[in-house]
């Protein structure tokens, strides 16, 4: 078997490959091929530095990597990795990493990062063999919202992008698919509620999917959580939150309140090279 960039593969190919894989898995993945052209664009998938390993020309497991700045980093963040079932526990994620970061260094990324489902134990544990730790634990939720009590004495201005030039939001670090550099290249609006002159929360929506890619309230209280589920309810009765970091408790806290069901739980895991 070889490894090769993924830049050398049609596109069809390689998403058969990641549909085979992904089969069975902890949640339906979508099928269609354009959802991953425009996901993987907007996460910045550079496949010159994504590899796949390959039994003669078939491809039979990847990694897909994003590469972007955050903070003082450059990062490597795995999108996807999988092996079709019977290619499994022949340690072929080891020999893709192996393979990958001499190139990564080279190219001066200075850390990897991933996300993996804490129920999948398997790909934890080769990850931690790899050398990867985790760094952060993080909570998924998916329903309808059930906001009993609900005030409206704000303004819901929509705002654009340099809205996060101005302020300091309060969550310093979402994860990598809810970052702003992420969401910039995304299909989102981005909403400011405003009350007595003063700017009390904020939220970034796909209103066609009713995905809620980030949301916080500048000053943590009560009320103003309720103002802005308020205002995102305005939008939609249905929404999808990913990888809401378990140390925000208000955040949390306040969520659960609203019923709305948790799916599943992730693991970011990093390591530096």
């Amino acid at each position: 078997m070889i490894i090769k960039s993924l830049n050398t593969i049609d596109f069809k190919i390689l998403m058969n490959c990641f549909l085979k894989a992904f089969e069975n898995y902890y949640m339906k993945m979508p099928e269609d091929h354009q959802y991953y052209r425009n996901r993987w664009k907007m996460a910045n998938v550079c496949f010159d530095l994504s590899f796949g390993m390959f039994d003669n020309d078939k491809i039979v497991g990847f990694i897909i990597n994003a590469i972007d700045k955050r903070d003082k980093d450059l990062i490597a963040f795995n999108t996807g990795t999988g092996i079709i079932p019977e290619y499994r526990r022949k340690g072929i994620v080891y020999k893709l990493y192996e393979h990958a970061i001499p190139k990564f260094k080279k190219n001066g990324v200075t850390k990897c990062s991933l996300e993996v489902i804490k129920d999948n134990t398997i790909a934890v544990k080769a990850y931690k063999r790899i050398g990867f730790r985790i760094s952060k634990s993080y909570k998924c939720y998916n329903g309808e919202l059930l906001l009993k009590d609900q005030l409206n004495d704000f303004e819901l201005k929509q705002v654009d992008v340099s809205f996060f030039d101005r302020h300091t939001i309060p969550q310093k670090m979402y994860s990598w698919d809810n970052h702003i550099e992420t969401l910039k290249r995304g299909d989102y609006e981005y909403y400011s509620l405003v009350m007595n002159e003063n700017e009390i929360a904020y939220f970034v929506i796909n209103s066609t999917n009713g995905y809620l890619a980030q949301f916080d309230v500048f000053i943590d209280q009560k009320d103003n959580w309720i103002r802005l589920f308020s205002a995102i309810k305005r939008m939609t009765n249905s929404i999808k939150i990913n990888n809401v970091d378990e140390a925000l408790d208000s955040k949390l806290s306040f969520i659960k309140s609203m019923g709305i069901l948790n799916t599943i739980d992730q693991f970011e895991m990093d390591l530096r090279i």
